[in-house]
C-alpha cells in the first residue's frame, strides 16, 4: 500500500495535467467556454493544485503572458497589415490569373499550389481560403474539371503554410516558447512544405478527381473584382507578399553558410565600425524588421501607388488588426500555460520523465498536438498547449527547437473533424456532406500532420 502510495506521489504531477486538460475539453467543447477564458482558468486550477501559492500562480500567469506575447504582437500586427494590403489591392486575385493563365489547365495543379504558397505566407488561413475559393470554383467551370480536385492542392498550400511557417501564429508563438531561430525555422519549414504539398495537394488530388459533389451554391461569394487596369502588376505583388520570407530566408541561409566570419566584413565611417556583415544579416531577418520593410513597401506599392490615399491605406490597416485581438489573448493564455507548468517544477518532472525514454521528443510533441487537436479541434489551441508540456525536453534534449517547432505543428493539422471550424467552412464552401468532407478535408489535413512528423525525423538526421 506504501508502496502505491509512493508511486501515485511521484506521478502527481503528470496525474494533475492530464486532469487539468481534461478540465479544459469540458470547458471549451462541453460548456462552450472561450478559449481564452478556458486556458487561464485551467493554468489557475494547475499551479494551484502543484502546490503553488495562489499569488505565485497570479504572477506566474502574468510572466508567461508578457514573455509569450512580447514582440509576437508586433509580428502578428504587421502581418494581418500586409495581409490586408495584399488582398484589398487585387495582388492575390492578381497573383492566382496570372498563374493559372501562364502554367494552362495542363499544370493547374502547380499554379493553383504556387498561389496557395504566395497568398498563404503572408495571410491568415481563413482569409486566405475565403478570398481564393471564388477563383476555384472559377477554374473548375471554365476547365470542367472536378472542384475538389482543383480545390485540394491549393487548400493543402494554405493548410501548410498556416501550420508550419511563421509569420503565421502557431508556428511563431511556438518559436518564443521553445527558443527557436525564427528564420531557421522558416527555412526548414520551406523545406519540409513542398513535399508535404505536394503528397497532400497533388497526389492526394487525384484521387478525388471522379469525385462527385453537389452543384455549388450561385451567388455564393460577395467579394468584388476589381478591374484588371487598376491591378498592381504581377512582379511588384509576389515580390511584397514574399518580402518577409525572402528576407528571414536569407538570414537563415547567411547564418549557415557564413556564421561568425561575416563579422570580419563591417561598414567603417572614420574608423568607427558602424555594423558588420554579420549584425546586418540577423537585423534585416528579424521578423519583426522583415515584416515591418514589408508592410511599408506594400504602403507604396500596394496602396498609395493603386491610387489610395494615405488615410485610406491607414484606415485599412486599422482595421485588419482587429482580426488579431482573439487569436493574441488565446496565444497570450497558452504562455501563461506554459509558465504555470515551468514555476511549478512541473517542467523539471517532464523532462526527467522523459529524458530517460527512448521517445524521440518530435514524436511525443507530434503526439501531443495531435491528441489535443482531435480533442479540442483549434489547431492554434492544440499546438500552444502541447508546446506548454514539451518546452522543457528544449533543453534537457539534443532536439532542434527548429524542428520541435514543426513537429508541434504538424500535429495540431491532424484529423480535422466536426468540431473545427475549418472542417465547416470547407464543408459549406464545397457544398459537400459530412461524410464527403470526411474523405476530402480531414484526410489531406491527416496526410499534411503525417508527412509533416516523417520529414522533421528525416531533417533530425542531417541536422
Amino acid at each position: 500500500m506504501l508502496e502505491i502510495i509512493k508511486n501515485n506521489e511521484k506521478h502527481m504531477p503528470l496525474i494533475t495535467i492530464l486532469l487539468g486538460i481534461a478540465v479544459l475539453l469540458i470547458l471549451i467543447i462541453v460548456l462552450r467556454f472561450n478559449a481564452f477564458i478556458a486556458l487561464i482558468i485551467v493554468s489557475l486550477g494547475i499551479g494551484v493544485a502543484l502546490g503553488m501559492p495562489v499569488t505565485d500562480v497570479i504572477e506566474s500567469i502574468k510572466k508567461g503572458v508578457g514573455g509569450t506575447l512580447g514582440y509576437l504582437a508586433l509580428i502578428l500586427g504587421f502581418g494581418a497589415m500586409l495581409g490586408a494590403l495584399i488582398a484589398e489591392s487585387g495582388a492575390a486575385q492578381n497573383i492566382t490569373t496570372s498563374l493559372i493563365d501562364k502554367f494552362g489547365i495542363k499544370n493547374i495543379h502547380w499554379a493553383v499550389i504556387l498561389t496557395g504558397f504566395i497568398v498563404g505566407v503572408p495571410m491568415f488561413y481563413s482569409v486566405g481560403f475565403i478570398m481564393l475559393i471564388p477563383i476555384i470554383f472559377s477554374i473548375a467551370q471554365s476547365t470542367r474539371l472536378p472542384i475538389l480536385y482543383v480545390g485540394i492542392p491549393m487548400v493543402a498550400s494554405l493548410s501548410v503554410t498556416h501550420g508550419f511557417l511563421p509569420p503565421h501564429p502557431a508556428p511563431t508563438a511556438i518559436s518564443v516558447i521553445y527558443g527557436a531561430d525564427i528564420s531557421l525555422t522558416l527555412l526548414y519549414g520551406i523545406i519540409l512544405a513542398i513535399p508535404t504539398i505536394i503528397i497532400a495537394g497533388p497526389i492526394f488530388g487525384r484521387t478525388l478527381r471522379n469525385f462527385k459533389t453537389k452543384e455549388q451554391p450561385k451567388d455564393l461569394f460577395p467579394l468584388k473584382e476589381i478591374p484588371s487596369e487598376q491591378l498592381p502588376s504581377l512582379g511588384i505583388s509576389i515580390f511584397t507578399a514574399l518580402i518577409p520570407v525572402l528576407l528571414m530566408a536569407t538570414s537563415a541561409i547567411g547564418k549557415l553558410t557564413l556564421g561568425e566570419e561575416a563579422k570580419t566584413f563591417s561598414l567603417n565611417i572614420r574608423g568607427a565600425e558602424i555594423i558588420n556583415l554579420y549584425d546586418l544579416i540577423n537585423i534585416l531577418g528579424d521578423p519583426i524588421i522583415a515584416i515591418l520593410l514589408a508592410v511599408l513597401i506594400a504602403i507604396y506599392t500596394l496602396g498609395i501607388n493603386t491610387g489610395k490615399t494615405m488615410k485610406e491605406v491607414m484606415d485599412s490597416l486599422a482595421e485588419s488588426v482587429k482580426i488579431i485581438a482573439m487569436i493574441l489573448l488565446i496565444i497570450g493564455a497558452g504562455g501563461a500555460f506554459k509558465q504555470v507548468l515551468v514555476d511549478s517544477g512541473t517542467g523539471d518532472y517532464i523532462t526527467e520523465l522523459m529524458v530517460g525514454s527512448n521517445l524521440s521528443p518530435l514524436v511525443l510533441a507530434w503526439c501531443i498536438a495531435a491528441a489535443l487537436r482531435i480533442a479540442l479541434g483549434s489547431a492554434t489551441v492544440a499546438a500552444l498547449t502541447a508546446g506548454g508540456i514539451v518546452a522543457p525536453l528544449v533543453g534537457a534534449t539534443d532536439v532542434s527547437p527548429e524542428l520541435l517547432v514543426l513537429a508541434t505543428g504538424a500535429g495540431s493539422l491532424t484529423l480535422s473533424h466536426v468540431n473545427d471550424t475549418g472542417f465547416w467552412l470547407f464543408k459549406e464552401y464545397f457544398n459537400l456532406t459530412i461524410g464527403e468532407t470526411l474523405r476530402s478535408w480531414t484526410t489531406m489535413e491527416t496526410i499534411v500532420s503525417v508527412v509533416g512528423i516523417v520529414g522533421c525525423l528525416l531533417l533530425d538526421i542531417f541536422i
